[in-house]
């Protein structure tokens, strides 16, 4: 989402390298720069006038440290506004000492709520027991979609009786049925419109009147730009937010809303959905956001996914690869799989921190079918080929293409991808690994 903004400010850090003190000039060239990146960005002009006006107090008249360059440091003071700017450490939801906690998510219609609600019940089944209730009686389907989604996530689901259009009975039935089934915490989808209405404010605030909830959550596409604020704040005016969740946050929009929002509403961002998969919604952390929007990468949020696809026992066997230098075709599979699992390969890319950012892999053919075909020559392999791929000569290389529906080249290319990925494997396991990211643009199964 951040590509052209990311490339924006990176070309500006550039145009400061090489200089040994910082200067008003400088200053104010650079954040001229920076007020046309981010407006281009589409965040709101408020927000961005006031940003830049933090960033030139603190910069200029500044002396550069003996240590770092001009564009260091202008980068450090850009990373602290910008971390600000977004709400600094993470807020997390509000859970009630007395069950059921109550989220109530709000937001206009398309803005991604019915799966964003699916999606928040999926994260925080892993310790409660949420039922996700159908409260938007409007939008066709709606009703269906949540049932068919909370199926798809293995969560509870409550919905209106064949003819109900009252939505303050569904909710009133779900909160009993709620009380007898033990749910501790309870997530309802309202209806949203188009715009922001009159009868759909009034449903709203009774609603919530109703429920009580410990959390009023809006949805918010990411890719709404600078009218994702004006929506926010009239979301606000009536119903009292106490968080955003930002949907579609990994489409192509250009990401205003995600920098613009706190500042401008005073409302957290909590969440993000950064996927269409049930499981992608993350914990929005401006510092890692940060790091994503300057090209840093985000090796924890990469580490938190990998650790969701991880099994225990891939985990221990992968270990045990690693400890005794050894790296089968078997091991391989296990890797792949576990790549495929973690989305879309150009969104995992970014969360890594490689010198020049993505241009160089984006020059390259991210074909998901390359990663399929991959598998699927591993896959009709004999376990002892698996175990021993030096013994894959003509004839069970002919065998192979064959029966994975690839060709003897593609066959070629795996062998050859797996005996670098092999030598690689030796270096991490004897506490090397240096040149392990050099080396990465060309052993990535793509």
């Amino acid at each position: 989402m951040f590509d052209s903004l990311k490339e924006r400010l990176e070309g500006i850090f550039k145009g400061l390298r090489g200089k040994g003190k910082l200067t008003e000039t400088d200053v104010a060239d650079a954040l001229r720069e920076v007020r046309r990146a981010l407006l281009e960005a589409d965040v709101n002009y408020k927000v961005v006038k006031d940003f830049v006006a933090r960033i030139q107090t603190r910069a200029v008249g500044q002396e550069v440290l003996a240590s770092i360059t001009p564009a260091q440091h202008v980068v450090s003071i850009v990373v602290d506004e910008l971390v600000a700017l977004m709400g600094g450490e993470p807020s997390p939801l509000v859970v009630s000492s007395k069950p059921p906690t109550r989220y109530l998510l709000v937001g206009l219609q398309g803005s991604g709520k019915t799966t964003t609600c699916v999606k928040l019940a999926k994260r925080i089944s892993k310790g409660h027991k949420p039922l996700v209730v159908a409260c938007d009686l409007q939008r066709p389907a709606a009703v269906e979609q949540l049932r068919v989604l909370a199926e798809q996530a293995r969560v509870g689901f409550f919905g209106p009786p064949e003819g109900e259009r009252n939505p303050l009975r569904v909710a009133e039935a779900a909160l009993r049925f709620a009380e007898d089934h033990l749910f501790d915490t309870i997530l309802f989808d309202t209806a949203g419109r188009l715009h922001v209405d009159e009868s759909l404010m009034a449903e709203l605030s009774a609603v919530k009147d109703l429920v009580a909830p410990h959390e009023i959550l809006l949805v918010v596409d990411a890719m709404t730009g600078q009218e994702a604020v004006n929506v926010a704040e009239k979301f606000h005016g009536l119903l009292s937010l106490t968080g955003v969740i930002l949907s579609k946050l990994d489409g192509d929009a250009r990401g205003g809303a995600a920098l613009a929002i706190r500042a401008a509403v005073g409302v957290p961002v909590k969440l993000a959905g950064v996927g269409e998969r049930i499981e992608d919604l993350e914990i929005f952390d401006a510092k890692r956001m940060t790091s994503r929007i300057l090209g840093m990468g985000d090796v924890m949020g990469l580490m938190e996914r990998v650790q969701q696809v991880t099994t225990e026992a891939d985990a221990e066997r992968m270990a045990d690869a690693l400890k005794k230098n050894r790296l089968t075709m078997e091991d391989l599979l296990v890797q792949l799989d576990q790549i495929e699992k973690l989305g879309p390969l150009d969104k995992v890319l970014e969360m890594l921190p490689i010198p020049g950012g993505m241009k160089g892999f984006r020059d390259a053919d991210l074909d998901p079918s390359r990663l399929r075909h991959t598998k699927a020559v591993i896959q009709s392999m004999t376990k002892k080929e698996r175990q021993r791929p030096e013994i894959i000569k003509g004839s069970r290389r002919r065998r192979i293409a064959q029966g994975s529906g690839t060709s003897v080249q593609m066959v070629n290319q795996v062998l050859k991808q797996y005996e670098q990925m092999r030598d690689l494997w030796k270096k991490f396991g004897k506490g090397g690994g240096k040149g392990g990211l050099r080396s990465l643009r060309n052993l990535l199964p793509f």
